[in-house]
């Protein structure tokens, strides 16, 4: 396997000198493989407009293009680059879309189709050249043919988001952003009239049940692509509940489900490339993360995993 970020910001597209080492597009990663001629792509952020270029580039000379799209959830800096991404306006492309259900009886293509229209977009989603299909996926298991697997695990996150993990050939890849840890939302205060210990309890159990599950799915990973927008000081002074992670959070789950490489990923908008770097010194060491190989992502960058 290998894998390519095209973007790794989190929340909006923060280009300029302060973030160009590290990379200021949203979402996108390009998971390819050497022994067949298939790309998948995690996301649809502003990454995915310079990786719609390499393909037509690469791929579109060698004949129609099928391309497979997964994304972990439909806010907006995860589908914002799809109307840019050119080969959906090639004619004989195939493009086939991931994406969670929907809980509130919009289908994912009304979700991610409605860019398309002319409120939001010069081109309607009926003028596309591509033949688009949606797949809607809960939790689960399903074989992607050529000896792939891929699971899904629901995250903590304030829309419906879903964790990947691809399996092939042994290896293990597996994505776990947006999200935080679970925790329960039942009043924990005996002083508050309102407080319930019953329900407190029972909060608690099923908040460390999802936690051990989120665990057991990334268990024993060659690499996690892991939320680590903030760190544990910004998550608990008033950024719990936003549906992000701390890194040090990230580092220890990671620790204790055997992960073998962990890329903290989503960086916040307003962290420059140089807190980044100062974040690695602090973080991604053996004091921090023990044998385990931490680091952040960055745009351009690639991974072989073998």
């Amino acid at each position: 396997m290998r894998i390519t970020f095209w973007g790794v910001r989190g929340s909006i597209p923060c280009p300029g000198r302060k973030t160009y080492r590290y990379g200021g597009n949203t979402p996108c990663i390009e998971l390819s493989f050497e022994d067949m001629k298939r790309s998948l792509i995690i996301d649809a952020g502003s990454g995915i407009r310079e990786l719609g270029n390499l393909i037509m580039a690469r791929d579109f000379p060698k004949g129609p293009l099928n391309i497979e799209i997964f994304l972990t959830h439909t806010h907006w800096d995860h589908i914002l680059g799809l109307p840019f991404f050119t080969p959906l306006y090639i004619p004989g492309s195939q493009v086939r879309i991931y994406g969670p259900a929907s809980f509130d009886g919009n289908s994912l293509q009304e979700v991610v189709g409605s860019q398309f229209s002319y409120h939001y977009f010069p081109i309607r989603y009926a003028e596309l050249a591509a033949e688009i299909d949606y797949v809607e996926l809960k939790e689960g298991s399903c074989d992607l043919r050529d000896g792939f697997i891929i699971k899904t695990k629901f995250l903590n996150h304030p829309v419906l988001c879903l964790g990947y993990r691809f399996e092939r050939n042994g290896l293990a890849f597996c994505t776990l952003y947006d999200t935080e840890p679970f925790r329960s939302v039942f009043i924990d205060n005996p002083a508050n009239p309102d407080y319930d210990e019953d329900m407190h309890h029972e909060g608690e159990m099923i908040a460390f049940e999802e936690n051990r599950r989120v665990e057991e799915f990334i268990s024993g990973a060659d690499i996690v692509i892991y939320d680590g927008q903030y760190t544990l000081k910004e998550y608990q002074s008033g950024k719990v509940g936003w549906g992000h992670s701390p890194c040090e959070y990230a580092i220890a789950a990671a620790a204790r489900a055997g992960v073998k490489r962990l890329c903290l990923f989503h960086h916040d908008p307003l962290r420059t490339d140089d807190e980044l770097d100062q974040l690695t010194e602090v973080l991604c060491t053996p004091h921090i993360s023990g044998s385990m190989n931490v680091f952040f992502a960055k745009e351009g960058t690639s991974i072989n995993i073998t």
